[in-house]
């Protein structure tokens, strides 16, 4: 947000001409000839820079203002030249003559209106006058509120009076928020005795009685009591420079409910109405991080507040021993540099997204190792993550600790680290990865993105729910990636989501033919189980093996995840896992759906006449249909011709500049009902001539 302009740089501002001969000259301020003159009196000057311009559509909204507030500034005018000149010509304020010219025709004043003026006889002057927009002692910013109030008081909204003025609306709202002082402050604004910021921070209190006393102290020459005000601010309030912010973004902590209040005058940060909101979210990321440490059996405790309290046989790590030899001490300076590495590499990036995974767990990684290699090796057996400001999150290690006799003597006996387990460490091997589908977003917005990328993974869950051999490479090449190689430990890295979570929610309803068929599985073994009285494990132990192979295969489908909200949010590396599950199990979304209303509903009318044109069933008569009559038609015409578009089928294709790509997804631009028209040359089928009509449709 570019800079904001404040009060007193606003509003018919009007400047003293000054005359500057030489830089080593004094500056000659020039009186002014003031006069208040008849409104009969006055016209408008031909040498005017507008004189032949007709009257703005913006004169009758000057009027009004007018009318409201007063005359806020002098006219500046020379006098009259001759019979055919009125005695006073205004060189500058021509849409204000005007504006008074509609009060004087709508009978609100008369000839005899006073108006106030400055008089310029010299020639120099007078041409000066022509080129400055505004020749006038500068109005004072109190003065300039007071108006606002008046305005406000007449009925003019903020956007009116904004648009009149030519400013951006936000500074009128802040001018009527100072308009709402009571009087004593004002007159303590123009007598100097307050400045702008204090009279801003006095809007900060809702009692217009303290207001007024803190005005009136100051007005007095007692000084501003501006601890009166900071005392009133509520205490314990969390901003959006809370240390949990580095991990959830505004707009993460919006869409989970929180509410955010900012300050009209942008003095103080945002704040952050419901801190559980944000705590929860900040648990939800690093909880998620600590699965994978959990899994190699390190103890992890993850805390938004206090730091939980350990048991006594744990030591704290963090320092460096004293007793390290040379090699040891290498060990640790390398060690040291790779956690500066990961810590900087963590503060510089936006580790608000899903993406900054696997650099908060190099960083995690780093300072494990270097707080081993401070200690000699010790094993780590728990740690602690908590919020940072930086880096996102703040690691502190543990250890068991030692007895006093293993310390080393010198007598030969000291502890070595090989005595122990040894330590976690981290390797970045980059492994293969298979080529991901490439989508195109030119003309999708991020709701569609999410729509269309929601339906094909349910599409997905399908066909790998009808094939158990293809589920059984998935999880077991999950688990092998999770627990042994150690890489795409992310879900967002991942097309399935073990460790592992079900796909979609309650308030998100399944697609009766796609996962709901695999939900209506699940939930028929879910009652066999009940009704066998044994525990899960013996249950699916009794189970045939092709019973097993095909449980298997269902819970493996349910916990892909390949839905993307935004277009911004592509998923490279699961695309690629999705795209190889589609070949291994031959995915036709077609064989179980084809686009029904819901799905289509979010696309505009220029993408659905795309979708007629790509399954062959055009008409030319289908761009006049309203949108709800398009939709109902492109569905059936899709479930005729048993068609899906292609950008569903996770199928890879060849790239024309020399990659591979995902088919393409129907393009157009992003609108409503009349986002664009198709386009031309549709040809009439017999089957759309007869489905075109609205009642068949």
């Amino acid at each position: 947000m570019g800079p904001v302009a404040r009060p007193e740089t606003i509003l018919m501002t009007v400047l003293v001409p000054v005359i500057v001969p030489h830089a080593d000259t004094p500056v000659v301020v020039v009186p002014r000839d003031e006069r208040t003159v008849r409104f009969g009196d006055l016209g408008i000057a031909p040498e005017n820079l507008r004189f032949n311009e007709p009257p703005d559509d913006d004169i009758p909204t000057l009027a009004a203002t007018m009318r409201a507030a007063g005359q806020l500034q002098r006219l500046t005018v020379r006098p009259g030249r001759g019979k055919k000149e009125q005695p006073w010509m205004a060189l500058d304020g021509r849409r204000r003559r005007l504006a008074l010219g509609l009060l004087f025709d709508a009978g609100e004043i008369d000839d005899d209106h006073p108006v106030e003026i400055y008089v310029e006889t010299d020639p120099a002057r007078q041409a000066a006058a022509l080129v400055l927009t505004n020749t006038a002692l500068p109005i004072h910013v109190a003065d300039i509120i007071g108006a606002i109030g008046r305005m406000l008081k007449s009925k003019l909204t903020a956007e009116v009076i904004a648009r009149t003025l030519g400013y951006a609306e936000i500074d009128i709202k802040r001018l009527a928020a100072l308009a709402g002082l009571p009087p004593v402050a004002l007159e303590a604004l123009k007598a100097g005795r307050i400045t702008l910021k204090n009279a801003r921070a006095l809007t900060r209190l809702s009692n217009r009685k303290e207001q007024a006393e803190i005005a009136e102290q100051a007005l007095a020459g007692y000084g501003f009591q501006e601890w009166r005000i900071n005392e009133k601010l509520p205490s314990g309030r969390v901003t959006i420079r809370d240390r949990r912010c580095a991990l959830v973004s505004p707009d993460q902590y919006a869409a989970a409910g929180g509410r955010i209040e900012t300050d009209l005058f942008d003095e103080l940060p945002p704040v952050l109405l419901d801190p559980n909101t944000l705590s929860d979210l900040w648990l939800a990321r690093v909880r998620r991080l600590a699965l994978s440490f959990e899994t190699e059996g390190v103890e992890v405790h993850v805390t938004a507040g206090a730091e939980p309290e350990m048991p006594d046989d744990l030591e704290p790590l963090g320092h460096r021993s004293e007793d390290l030899d040379e090699a040891e001490m290498a060990v640790w300076r390398d060690t040291r540099e790779a956690c500066v590495t990961a810590f900087d590499a963590a503060r510089d990036a936006d580790t608000t997204g899903d993406g900054a995974d696997e650099i908060l767990m190099r960083l995690i990684r780093a300072k494990i190792a270097n707080d081993q290699a401070g200690v000699g090796g010790r094993v780590v057996t728990a740690i602690v993550i908590s919020p940072a400001s930086g880096s996102g999150i703040d690691v502190r290690c543990y250890s068991p600790a030692e007895p006093d006799s293993d310390v080393g003597t010198g007598d030969g006996d000291e502890h070595h680290a090989d005595d122990a387990e040894p330590p976690v460490r981290s390797t970045w091997y980059e492994p293969p990865q298979a080529d991901a589908p490439l989508v195109d977003t030119e003309g999708v917005n991020h709701a569609l993105h999410a729509v269309r990328t929601d339906v094909a993974t349910r599409g997905l869950i399908r066909a790998l729910a009808d094939d158990p051999g293809s589920a059984l490479i998935l999880v077991i090449a999950r688990l092998f990636s999770v627990l042994v190689l150690r890489i795409n430990l992310a879900t967002s890295q991942s097309a399935t989501t073990i460790h592992a979570e079900a796909y979609g929610s309650r308030r998100d309803p399944a697609i009766e033919t796609l996962d709901g068929v695999v939900r209506q599985r699940l939930d028929e073994r879910r009652a066999a189980w009940q009704a066998s009285g044994l525990t899960a494990v013996s249950w699916v132990g009794l189970l045939p093996h092709g019973e097993k192979m095909a449980l298997l295969a269902e819970l493996a489908a349910i916990s892909l995840d390949l839905r993307e909200p935004r277009t911004d949010g592509i998923r490279k590396q699961a695309r690629a896992e999705a795209a190889e599950l589609a070949d291994l199990c031959g995915a036709d979304i077609t064989l179980h759906w084809t686009p029904d209303v819901p799905f289509l509903r979010p696309h505009s009318k220029a993408q659905l006449l795309d979708m007629l044109v790509e399954m062959r069933a055009e008409d030319v008569r289908a761009a006049s249909l309203k949108k709800d009559e398009l939709v109902d038609w492109v569905a059936e015409q899709a479930a005729s011709r048993t068609w899906a578009p292609a950008g569903l089928s996770w199928a890879v294709r060849p790239d024309p500049d020399g990659g591979e790509t995902i088919e393409d997804l129907d393009e157009g631009d992003i609108g409503g009902d009349d986002a664009g028209e198709g386009p031309g040359g549709f040809i009439l089928t017999p089957a759309g001539e007869a489905a075109l009509d609205p009642a068949a449709a």
